[in-house]
């Protein structure tokens, strides 16, 4: 409701014109906030905000407001000691509020993002390893803030910063040639390459030679070596192709998928800038960028032995990336864990003087752990998106058979629903919060759940289907149900906006749940088709469609999809 708090502001400063009142409407809009309980009103001014800037006591201020205050949507207006409460009329929530809704397929957007870039880095799985539950949260977040950002007008270029460098080939490489072969890998895909790595660190705690021998196959896969080179190639191709088959399930979708190697010759430049301007020092015959007048550990460049790491990479990753898209915001996601990384690099990149590093930001979210314990590829202790997602649907399949068996499309509606139930278990909580994955409670399907919500739609969709015909008169609001549908719908804006600028998606997922809680509720108490005059009627399928529509929209935000029939 931004278009309504900023009416009510403005009315609200008519009867401050003379009154020493300094401030714009839409300052004073961002004050007013919603009452606990609808019985006070649907909007209130908490006049305490105002106190120091017109040097009086909150109760008078109120009571000057509303000796002069007068506001077409409002139809009363109630002082409760420093308070203002307003109830918007009911005229203005069915005929101007709900109209403007349905008038509108794009409502709750905002053109924020008109003419800017943002570039969104996310997901960005290990190659030879598997696409697992701990790569969830970057995958959703990251994916649900692309799409908010493209609702809000950005250009967004989607980039999967493949994780496809580092020692870890080395040991790849040399576990393929101790223990591996082509046709086992052919068959076996990314788990044969896992199957590998995991037995390279049990192996290497009896024999330690492995992790030199690995580190020498990695310095010969920096340096170009053909048969290295060509072993890596197959190991990014082998994994890329099982990683897409969860993104094509999860409904994602990638501008690039340039990795960690394609910068590799591009660290140089950097490399040499960072000598050039004297940041970079020798400690202990490693390149370090020293960060301690910064309260923070020295930025490792380059190892002892001359080779990369993580830091030398992003540096060189940032710079590209700005050059090629000359973006607004360079958005990366990952886990909480490394948020002293990206403060380190950050803060490089300030210091080697480019003037766009305040537009790189990192979304930081809570650990994941597996019943307890710490996912660990090398110990094995993981739960495999593609299995996590075929229990999922299996689960949805079988309930579909038992109380919907003649439902159409019912493989790709099982897929939909089981899924969201995945996306939706994650996305629930504050993207900051640790999570112990289990998998039951990602699986049970009652309560405030993706399948709650995607039914929700659906139940939308059948009584405008069943609607015999489309009243061309919507009545008034008759009953508490009615209104409070009108308000949540209302305030999907709000939470657009709020979702964007916090950069967190559970604001959707939460609002989600107050939409279906306010039409279900309005479901259960008022009769929509048999409802007893037309004019009752229109109203009701006008709050049934506009709810499909917002909360189509909102689920759409979250990577959700709605089935019309479940």
């Amino acid at each position: 409701m931004i278009e309504t708090k900023l009416k009510i502001s403005q009315c609200i400063l008519a009867a401050l014109v003379e009154k020493g009142a300094c401030l714009s409407a839409e300052e004073l809009a961002a004050m007013l906030e919603y009452p606990p309980d609808q019985k006070m009103g649907d909007i209130a001014l908490p006049c305490f905000k105002l106190a120091k800037s017109m040097h009086a006591a909150p109760p008078m201020i109120a009571k000057s407001i509303i000796s002069d205050f007068s506001c077409e949507c409002v139809s009363k207006c109630e002082q409760a000691g420093g308070y203002l409460n307003f109830t918007l009329s009911d005229d203005y929530l069915a005929h101007r509020l709900l109209k403007s809704v349905l008038g509108n397929d794009k409502y709750g957007s905002n053109d924020s993002g008109k003419g800017k870039t943002v570039v969104m880095d996310y997901s960005s799985p290990n190659i030879c390893k598997p696409f697992h539950i701990g790569h969830l949260g970057s995958t959703a977040i990251g994916h649900s803030l692309k799409k908010l950002h493209a609702f809000c007008g950005w250009n967004c270029v989607g980039i999967n910063h493949l994780g496809d460098w580092g020692t870890q080939f080395g040991k790849q490489i040399t576990a393929f040639r101790l223990w591996g072969n082509r046709e086992t890998i052919e068959k076996g895909g990314i788990d044969a390459l896992v199957a590998l790595y995991v037995r390279f660190h049990e192996e290497a705690e009896k024999d330690l030679s492995l992790n030199d021998r690995a580190r020498e196959e990695f310095k010969k896969l920096e340096e170009g070596d053909p048969e290295n080179t060509a072993l890596w190639k197959w190991f990014v191709e082998v994994s890329l192709a099982e990683f897409k088959k969860s993104y094509k399930k999860l409904g994602v979708e990638f501008d690039s998928y340039k990795g960690e190697a394609f910068y590799s010759d591009k660290m140089e430049t950097q490399i040499q800038k960072l000598r050039d301007m004297g940041l970079l020092k020798i400690d202990d015959g490693a390149s370090i960028v020293d960060l301690s007048e910064y309260g923070m550990p020295p930025c490792l460049i380059l190892k002892r032995d001359g080779s990369t790491l993580y830091p030398t990479r992003d540096i060189a990753a940032a710079v590209y990336r700005h050059d090629t898209y000359n973006f607004d915001k360079c958005i990366i996601v990952t886990a909480a864990a490394q948020s002293l990384h990206f403060a380190q690099w950050f803060k490089v990149v300030e210091l080697m003087g480019y003037d766009w590093y305040d537009r790189l930001v990192h979304v930081p979210y809570g650990m994941v752990s597996v019943n307890g314990e710490k996912l660990a590829t090398r110990t094995g202790n993981v739960v495999l998106i593609k299995d996590l997602i075929e229990a999922a649907v299996s689960k949805v399949d079988e309930i579909i058979a038992e109380k919907n068996p003649g439902l159409p499309n019912r493989s790709e509606t099982a897929e939909a629903v089981g899924v969201g139930a995945i996306i939706f278990h994650y996305l629930l909580n504050a993207r900051i919060k640790d999570i112990d994955f289990r998998i039951e409670d990602a699986l049970n399907f009652d309560g405030n759940t993706g399948p709650y919500a995607q039914y929700t739609y659906a139940r939308c969709c059948s009584l405008l289907e069943r609607a015999s015909f489309v009243p061309s008169v919507i009545g008034n609001i008759t009953t508490d149900e009615e209104r409070e549908l009108v308000k949540t719908i209302g305030v999907f804006p709000e939470k657009v906006s709020a979702a964007l600028r916090e950069l967190e998606p559970s604001d959707i997922t939460r609002y989600i749940l107050d939409l279906c809680a306010a039409f279900n509720r309005f479901y259960h108490e008022c009769p929509i088709l048999s409802a007893e005059s037309e004019e009752t009627v229109g109203l009701r399928l006008a709050l049934t469609k506009a709810t499909k529509q917002i909360l189509g929209c909102a689920l759409e935000l979250i990577c959700l999809r709605h089935p019309e029939k479940i």
